[in-house]
């Protein structure tokens, strides 16, 4: 069931983007009470967000599939409201400040804990495992929200409790994910503290971890940070596609086994991009 619901969810986040700016059919629209002319004007605002760098006329148009005057026309409005703005020196539509003001209020309004939390809850009944979430914080990781199995042989950490960066799975995940410049000031600077004997013990070994992090989509903590404890973890990114927070599974080495880790961290990272979506987040292009 894991790798089945896995798949779905991966499937989910990969057409993210063409559902956000591909325009429904006429009898959709109609079936579901959509106006038609704000549908198109909100999915020309969708395809504006995703090209920071702004879009002609065209490319606009054609990324929504309206004709280059209809799409002119609904641009035009939106700038009359500051939703959209036009580079005339570069001839490109880019998002306007009113979409940014728009946006901050939901931010302002965005509790992460409570927004995962079902998500979690979900995923601990799944894998029946404990689920955690955390952030980095002054150089380690600080678990933020706990959701346990009820199962024997529980994880230790709670909300407030913390671990290093470099033998944690959501510390690793969320390195991984992050800026190449940012994490090279980090890995350059982490004191490698040896906390179980396969605790990676230097930046080279836990560079060498992030490129199987990348090509898997998820970080393992194999008894890195506690024996007999084994986690996954993948990231939850923010609006501008950074690296927000990391959610993870763990749970002994005798449930966690290698065996189950593969479905495990497909089940974490589908998990996490619906999370990434909900937030409002998005996942980088690179």
């Amino acid at each position: 069931m894991l790798e089945h619901e896995a798949k779905e969810g991966g499937r989910e986040a990969d057409k993210q983007w063409r559902d956000d700016v591909r325009l429904p059919s006429k009898e959709s629209l109609r079936a579901s009470g959509q106006v038609q002319s704000l549908s198109r004007a909100l999915k020309l605002l969708n395809a504006l967000s995703y090209h920071t760098q702004g879009l002609s006329l065209s490319e606009v148009a054609q990324e929504v599939g309206l004709p280059n005057s209809t799409a002119h026309r609904l641009l035009t409005t939106l700038q009359n409201e500051r939703y959209v703005r036009f580079d005339g020196e570069r001839s490109t539509w880019l998002i306007g400040v009113q979409a940014f003001r728009v946006g901050s209020a939901f931010i302002r309004s965005r509790d992460l804990v409570s927004i995962a939390r079902p998500y979690m809850r979900r995923l601990m009944e799944q894998s029946g495992e404990t689920v955690n979430l955390g952030i980095i914080d002054r150089g380690e990781v600080i678990y933020l929200a706990q959701v346990e199995t009820q199962k024997m042989m529980r994880a230790i950490a709670g909300p407030g409790g913390r671990a290093q960066l470099h033998c944690s799975g959501i510390g690793k995940a969320m390195l991984a994910f992050s800026e190449p410049e940012r994490v090279e000031k980090v890995v350059q600077t982490l004191e490698y503290r040896r906390e179980t004997s396969n605790t990676l013990a230097s930046a080279d070994a836990l560079r060498r971890d992030f490129e199987a992090i990348r090509r898997n989509g998820y970080a393992v903590d194999d008894e890195e940070n506690a024996v007999g404890l084994r986690c996954v973890a993948a990231v939850i990114y923010d609006q501008f596609g950074e690296v927000l927070a990391g959610l993870s599974i763990s749970g002994p080495s005798a449930r966690v086994s290698e065996q189950r880790v593969p479905a495990l961290g497909s089940a974490v990272a589908a998990v996490a991009a619906e999370i990434t979506t909900e937030l409002g987040g998005r996942r980088p292009a690179r």
